[in-house]
């Protein structure tokens, strides 16, 4: 009986390969993409620094621009700081949660620097990725201009570049132009149980 199943199992899982092969025979095609993570629940900069790690494991020079949590002491930036400064550029230009700054013009200057040092970055065709980490967030508040960032990205990028756009609110436009989108749905989080943000879970 036992060796039955595994014979059709092996036949299935055949199958399953041919099928597999067939279809990544018509792949073939490279670019640099634009990655859209939001959503409501939490993993939207984990997966953004995530694919950073992936980039200095293969030796890609890569950068991360925070919009948002640059008065943050994370984990990710103490790690790329500490032992990836060679491959990765990290630049903390945020200066907190709108609400916790509670001065507006202090955040669009803040948004607006880091918009420039993001052009800076994803302008030079050494850099193989580039992470705008809460980016969402100003362009949600109007902290910075939809059509200039998307009129950058789509006229102004390098062919080979990705760059990675984290953050809740993706507005619509932003989510059609990106080529991989992935909305982070919430199903439960402990902070609804008075369990607050922790290290190496949060940041």
């Amino acid at each position: 009986m036992e060796t039955d199943d595994n014979a059709r199992h092996a036949r299935k899982m055949a199958k399953v390969k041919a099928a597999r092969d067939r279809m990544m025979a018509g792949k073939q095609g490279e670019k640099g993409l634009l990655i859209v993570h939001t959503g409501k629940g939490k993993g939207k900069s984990s997966s953004g620094f995530g694919m950073i790690l992936r980039c200095i494991a293969h030796g890609m020079p890569c950068a991360v621009v925070q919009f948002i949590k640059g008065a943050w002491d994370t984990g990710e930036r103490r790690l790329l700081t500490t032992h990836f400064a060679d491959l990765c550029q990290f630049h903390a230009m945020g200066e907190g949660f709108t609400w916790e700054t509670q001065d507006k013009a202090r955040d669009i200057a803040a948004a607006r620097a880091g918009w420039d040092k993001a052009k800076e970055l994803i302008r030079d065709p050494r850099v193989r990725m580039v992470l705008l980490d809460e980016i969402n967030i100003a362009l949600r508040y109007d902290y910075l201009d939809l059509d200039e960032v998307l009129g950058f990205l789509q006229d102004e990028k390098p062919p080979m570049t990705h760059v990675v756009l984290t953050g809740r609110n993706a507005k619509p436009e932003l989510i059609a132009a990106a080529d991989l989108v992935t909305e982070m749905e919430m199903v439960k989080h402990p902070f609804r149980d008075g369990i607050k943000a922790q290290p190496g879970v949060e940041f």
